[in-house]
């Protein structure tokens, strides 16, 4: 299977979005960690380069749906961690719906060809 390497013109904003959005529903990570948690979930399908990713979680910042915060990792290095906020589950929930429906649609225009 090609890798898809995440772009403007390769992945719709809003699928980048819900890709960090359910990523980050479990626990807060910072930038590499979500960059790489979506390639080992996609089997290296989606690899998301900082120049599409830091960009996608500056605007989910600003949008209010994740807040973001210095830490340190244990090898001392300091990081921006990103957690959803109570609005940014919403969107998520709301996004999944969107998918499940864009899915579905696809689908049938492929089975109807």
């Amino acid at each position: 299977m090609p890798k898809l390497t995440t772009t403007r013109t390769d992945v719709l904003r809003g699928t980048l979005d819900l890709l960090i959005l359910r990523t980050l529903s479990p626990r807060p990570l910072h930038g590499v960690a979500i960059a790489d948690r979506i390639a080992q979930v996609t089997q290296g399908t989606f690899d998301v380069q900082p120049g599409s990713l830091f960009p996608a979680l500056h605007r989910l910042e600003h949008a209010g749906w994740t807040t973001a915060q210095w830490t340190t990792t244990e090898e001392g290095r300091r990081v921006r961690t990103y957690a959803l906020t109570a609005t940014g589950r919403r969107q998520l929930v709301e996004q999944e719906h969107t998918w499940d429906r864009v899915v579905a649609a696809v689908a049938q225009v492929l089975r109807s060809a």
